[in-house]
């Protein structure tokens, strides 16, 4: 390969090299489509693993509904006591005179 690039044996021996290279080519390729005419056993279906199953969840603890607070009723407030008068004493009464009957005998007319 040395050889002038434009010597007239270059230029076959280039040919020759390319031509052979083009057999090996086809060569190569019917290789391919023999392999390939042979049929491939069909792909294995690979079982899937089953989906995972869901845990059921505790359900949430319900609330319970507190009851109000009672509400403190507004009391009204106290009635003020008003000093009462003192009751008004009562007065001793002294006892009725008695009429006194003379002891004179009274003359009859």
């Amino acid at each position: 390969m040395l050889d002038d690039p434009s010597s007239q044996s270059f230029r076959e021996n280039m040919i020759a090299e390319i031509k052979r290279i083009q057999n090996e080519l086809n060569e190569i390729k019917a290789m391919r489509t023999e392999i390939s005419a042979k049929r491939k056993p069909a792909k294995k279906t690979v079982k899937r693993k089953p989906a995972k199953k869901t845990v059921k969840r505790k359900p949430a603890k319900k609330t319970v509904k507190r009851k109000p607070a009672k509400k403190t009723v507004k009391r009204k407030p106290a009635k003020k006591t008003v000093k009462r008068k003192p009751a008004k004493k009562t007065v001793k009464r002294k006892p009725a005179k008695k009429t006194v009957k003379s002891k004179r005998k009274t003359r009859r007319r």
